[in-house]
């Protein structure tokens, strides 16, 4: 296999986001009420909306144009907060989940739980990542910029969610 097949297809920043939306995709329905669509999307202004999937975008369409490696000290401690950040997101969502009712899933820091916690994932993915494919120099905590822009307007729109439903 060439070199720039490798790089191209096997060590691009976007199989990073893959585990998180096949997730997301699995698991959306099952989801306490207030995060379906039709309550979730409910009253919330247009500039958190637009904000929000603005810099979502931003955030999932970057790791497309990013090489990943494994090469230095931050790079690997970029993966083990990458894996740990899942498995916290993960467990935040299984515990909405299967515990809708407890004192957990109703109060605030657990309702915005899948909100915050992409955080540490997407800080582990940025610090995975080497190079752009872009001629635009790359350093991690640049990632982090549209990460916090992208956080700031998700969590607003879940607290919004949560006033109106709690």
């Amino acid at each position: 296999m060439s070199q720039f097949i490798k790089e191209k297809y096997w060590q691009n920043g976007i199989l990073l986001t893959i585990p998180p939306l096949v997730f997301n995709l699995i698991f959306a329905d099952k989801l306490p009420a207030a995060f379906r669509p039709e309550i979730f999307d409910k009253n919330i202004p247009a500039f958190i909306t637009y904000g929000e999937n603005f810099f979502r975008s931003i955030v999932f369409i970057f790791p497309l144009f990013m090489l990943i490696k494994l090469q230095t000290k931050s790079q690997k401690a970029g993966l083990v907060i990458y894996i740990l950040g899942m498995a916290i997101y993960f467990l935040s969502w299984v515990l909405l989940i299967s515990l809708p009712e407890s004192a957990w899933s109703t109060s605030l820091f657990g309702f915005l739980a899948p909100a915050y916690t992409p955080f540490i994932w997407l800080l582990g993915l940025g610090m995975i990542g080497d190079r752009l494919w872009l001629s635009i120099p790359y350093k991690w905590q640049y990632y982090l910029i549209p990460v916090i822009l992208f956080l700031s307007f998700h969590l607003s729109h879940v607290f919004l969610v949560f006033t109106q439903n709690f």
